[in-house]
């Protein structure tokens, strides 16, 4: 804790912290309040809406399977501050263009036509700035803090972007969309005030080159991890993972709607519950591993995911045969449902496991690489993850056109935690294969 306070006071880490955690909070903010605005006051139909989530979702992940390979690369030999601040001065303009599509659709102004297309425009823009940042809060730290502080510093960053995605969740689940609007920009301005802060971040290496092939570039830097086999089952297991994560946080708000009769509040809600829940998964895991790097509780706890997915499944269920009537639930009407508490619990169960699964897997991508290496591995993570979650954005907008409910859609999650496993499975084997060898 004392060292943890201690790189909150220092400007070779507190700049980068804010300017992370500002990133963050713009991300989901933009994201969450399109979203929910549109499912809630645009559409009226559960496969529009739920297809409009899916869309969204992939726009968003897409650059990163296309991008990353470029951003690993110039993450690990270009200055990573300068790009930095180059990502956040585009952010400027790209929540403009976002904000202008919010207030014209707030007007109900040529929503169809140019407001959701300048939202979704916005939003692909923002997958394309964060493909560029990502890798780089990574990489970044071992530059400008001591090798003892490295830990914390990463502690921090993640806690910080917990803390956003609640923030910017709940936010837009309760402010009005032209605020909204209004918050994206101040945001990115003050986002890019605090990156001219971070001290310079030099390449480890002068004078490589780099590839500007994108497909030959992304071939080369997914191939690179496979002899690193602990590093590849672990981005394997991770992509897959949020393949399911995409199926669930598209299904999200189209079934807050239209199973659970509830509004937008509660569909933050929700949002909300299962950040808390990944957060609670990190702590409870790393109690559990007390500090090592290890898969051996992966499996398992992927299929408590599926368990408490189906149990999800179950509670919607019966939940629709007792609600009557059309209008929409509050957040307090919500809270006085009978089966509410069963409805958080099993939510909330799901994103602990979830959180059990996944979070020691990404250990794996910053502890056996080359440091000279860490952006490119993180990476090489993020295009087969953007790859997964595209595909499980493509698959729930394809069950939703044709014509499955969103609440069946549940049980596919709950039969992919099964796979999931499988991968997990792989994983540890390659671990105590490689302890073995040492």
């Amino acid at each position: 804790m004392f060292t943890s306070a201690h790189l909150l006071r220092q400007r070779r880490f507190l700049p980068l912290f804010v300017t992370q955690l500002l990133n963050a909070f713009n991300d989901n903010l933009f994201k969450n309040a399109m979203v929910l605005f549109v499912v809630f006051g645009v559409y009226n139909s559960e496969a529009a809406e739920a297809q409009f989530s899916a869309i969204a979702s992939g726009l968003f992940i897409l650059p990163f399977f296309v991008l990353s390979a470029l951003a690993g690369q110039l993450a690990d030999m270009r200055d990573k501050t300068k790009i930095i601040r180059v990502v956040k001065a585009a952010e400027i303009g790209i929540m403009a263009v976002g904000a202008i599509g919010l207030v014209m659709a707030w007007q109900m102004a040529l929503v169809q036509s140019v407001a959701i297309p300048l939202m979704l425009l916005a939003l692909f823009a923002m997958g394309i700035h964060s493909t560029f940042f990502g890798p780089i809060k990574y990489a970044i730290l071992p530059q400008h803090l001591k090798r003892e502080e490295v830990l914390a510093g990463t502690g921090l960053i993640e806690a910080g972007t917990y803390v956003a995605i609640l923030a910017g969740t709940i936010i837009a689940g309760y402010i009005a969309v032209e605020w909204a609007a209004l918050a994206v920009i101040v945001t990115a301005c003050i986002g890019y005030w605090t990156s001219l802060k971070i001290p310079p971040a030099p390449p480890y290496e002068h004078g490589q080159t780099i590839d500007w092939n994108i497909l030959r570039s992304s071939i080369a830097l997914v191939r690179n991890t496979m002899h690193q086999r602990e590093v590849f089952y672990a981005i394997l297991a991770i992509s897959f993972f949020w393949t399911i994560g995409a199926v669930l946080f598209i299904q999200f708000p189209p079934l807050a709607k239209n199973v659970l009769m509830a509004s937008k509040e509660v569909a933050s809600l929700f949002l909300v519950i299962f950040s808390i829940g990944v957060a609670i998964g990190s702590v409870a895991i790393n109690a559990l591993l007390k500090g090592d790097v290890s898969a051996r509780y992966a499996p398992i706890s992927v299929i408590a995911m599926g368990i408490f997915v189906a149990s999800f499944y179950w509670v919607c269920h019966i939940w629709v045969s007792e609600v009557s009537g059309s209008e929409l639930m509050g957040v307090a009407g919500f809270l006085g449902h009978p089966l509410a508490p069963l409805v958080i619990v099993t939510l909330l169960l799901i994103a602990i496991t979830g959180g059990m699964f996944v979070v020691p897997l990404y250990a794996f991508l910053t502890t056996k690489c080359d440091p000279a290496q860490a952006a490119r591995t993180v990476a090489a993570n993020n295009i087969v993850n953007a790859g997964a979650m595209v595909t499980g954005s493509l698959l729930a907008a394809g069950l939703s056109g044709a014509g499955v409910p969103v609440v069946e859609q549940l049980l596919l999650s709950a039969a992919m935690c099964l796979v999931s496993a499988w991968l997990g499975h792989l994983l540890v084997r390659a671990e105590k294969t490689a302890l073995s060898r040492v």
